[in-house]
């Protein structure tokens, strides 16, 4: 296994609409681990996911994803192709309300879902299981589940393909407190199992303690990332 670093960020800077650009001073993530950055806005967050992805291009600084500049990828084709490293966890992925939660979570591998190969049911089961989702909720439209079930179905279409860093934008916003340690824990585990590398941008201090190897607070003013305390699970 490849000890380098899969992301590797240094003195970026991007304008996007707000008081000050966004700044990012220096983060490096290794082959498996997972860090919570919190400081970031939903818009801030976005914008982070896509400088990463490299959607958005920085005004300063360099992005590198497993070894490679976002900036050298020119090739249109490429950059389509190297998005399947990445899986991304955010509520602006889109559920169609009216289908099964089956069927959102077959969308990933085909567009058979109705009706939905044998083959196929049995990947969809799986990939449920692993992220937490009781059958129960299989057959229910996606427009009727409740938030938890939600957050669970965006971890489990970002990571079906199978990707190599994980990145989740405010994934407990929307949880119940109850809800939100058991998510973190269940999602350092898929990410273990995996062997997936995560950057989790949330200031969820209990969803941060569950999954992530360090916690981060973004200071806006320089880009710097400082440690934050964990708070241990008892």
């Amino acid at each position: 296994m490849s000890t380098a670093p899969v992301l590797e960020i240094a003195s970026v800077v991007k304008s996007y609409g707000a008081l000050r650009p966004l700044r990012l001073q220096a983060l490096m993530l290794a082959p498996g681990e997972r860090v919570t950055i919190a400081g970031l806005d939903a818009t801030a967050a976005e914008l982070f996911v896509s400088l990463v992805t490299g959607a958005s291009l920085p005004e300063a600084g360099q992005i590198r994803t497993f070894g490679r500049g976002t900036g050298e990828i020119t090739d249109a084709d490429e950059w389509l192709g190297s998005l399947d490293r990445f899986g991304i966890v955010t509520e602006r992925g889109v559920l169609l309300e009216g289908a099964t939660l089956a069927q959102n979570l077959a969308l990933p591998f085909s567009l058979e879902i109705d009706p939905m190969p044998a083959e196929l049911r049995q990947r969809v089961e799986a990939l449920a299981r692993e992220c937490g989702i009781a059958p129960d909720w299989l057959e229910q439209p996606a427009g009727a589940l409740p938030p938890v079930v939600k957050a669970r179905t965006h971890l489990a279409r970002a990571i079906a393909l199978r990707p190599a860093l994980l990145l989740l934008e405010h994934p407990t916003a929307s949880l119940d407190q109850a809800d939100r340690t058991p998510f973190g824990l269940d999602a350092a585990r898929i990410c273990a199992a995996r062997a997936l590398s995560a950057v989790a941008l949330s200031a969820d201090s209990e969803f941060g303690a569950a999954f992530a190897h360090r916690s981060l607070t973004l200071e806006p003013a320089t880009g710097a990332l400082v440690a934050r305390k964990r708070r241990w699970l008892w």
